[in-house]
């Protein structure tokens, strides 16, 4: 399996990350993806990566939380950073309407300059998306014929929202919002009609883990190592053998951040 997404930068790892590697390993993940999500978390992604060659990819980019630091500098930063060749894809880039941690108009301007640098650059882009479909996705739509490719990271939505990124030749990644039963009946309709080339799995560690892991991930942090509870979440609700949609899956992943 490939995790697509996993915040290893984050300080819940900083004291044990070889170890969270290493039961990632043990659990049948064989690369992972360290998410960007600002300048300075993007370029720790990229040490990291430099760090283990042999497991870790990165992104980089700004999630719409941190959009109004999108500024000269920070552009030309993150451009720098993507141009490098342990960096996959453009992104944690997007909009979140959710909590609004900036403001609207920042978000759009940040979002769509991370959309132009990805079609500059011929990467793909690694997308978020929260409360605010229709104006993400209008500005997807228009930047889409010039992207190398698209997924929709940690997708929530409903089976229509998730139609309408397949008709642009997006990917989906699922995360653990799928294992949980209380919020998670839209989407778990929606990877019943998901088609198995655009599909992708992901942990975004250290948030999400899958509710029903047992025994419970110690003070609730996720670990790429749970990825598999996602796969099997994911296989039961479409009835499909496990392994063999392990394999197609990290097929589609390999192809998509040209991993092979």
């Amino acid at each position: 399996m490939i995790d697509i997404g996993a915040n290893l930068t984050n300080q819940r790892f900083h004291a044990d990350l070889d170890a969270v590697l290493e039961r990632a390993r043990q659990a049948g993940v064989c690369r992972i993806i360290v998410t960007g999500t600002s300048e300075r978390a993007s370029t720790e992604a990229l040490a990291l990566a430099r760090r283990y060659p042999d497991y870790l990819r990165c992104t980089a980019g700004v999630h719409p939380h941190d959009a109004s630091s999108w500024n000269e500098a920070s552009a030309a930063a993150i451009a720098q950073l993507a141009r490098q060749p342990e960096v996959v894809a453009v992104g944690e880039c997007g909009l979140d309407y959710n909590r609004m941690f900036s403001p609207e108009r920042e978000q759009l301007r940040c979002f769509e300059a991370q959309l132009a640098l990805a079609a500059e650059l011929q990467k793909p882009v690694f997308l978020h998306e929260r409360d605010a479909h229709d104006a993400f996705f209008a500005l997807l739509k228009q930047y889409r014929p010039a992207l190398k490719g698209a997924v929709v990271h940690c997708f929530t939505g409903t089976l229509a929202q998730m139609r309408e990124y397949l008709d642009l030749d997006c990917h989906i990644g699922i995360t653990g919002w799928v294992c949980d039963e209380r919020r998670g009946d839209d989407l778990r309709e929606a990877v019943k009609h998901l088609p198995l080339d655009r599909l992708m799995i992901e942990t975004d560690a250290p948030y999400l883990p899958p509710r029903h892991v047992r025994p419970k991930p110690a003070a609730n942090r996720n670990e790429p190592m749970y990825l598999g509870a996602v796969l099997e979440t994911v296989a039961a609700i479409r009835a499909q053998p496990a392994p063999a949609l392990a394999a197609q899956v990290r097929g589609n992943t390999e192809a998509f951040f040209g991993l092979r």
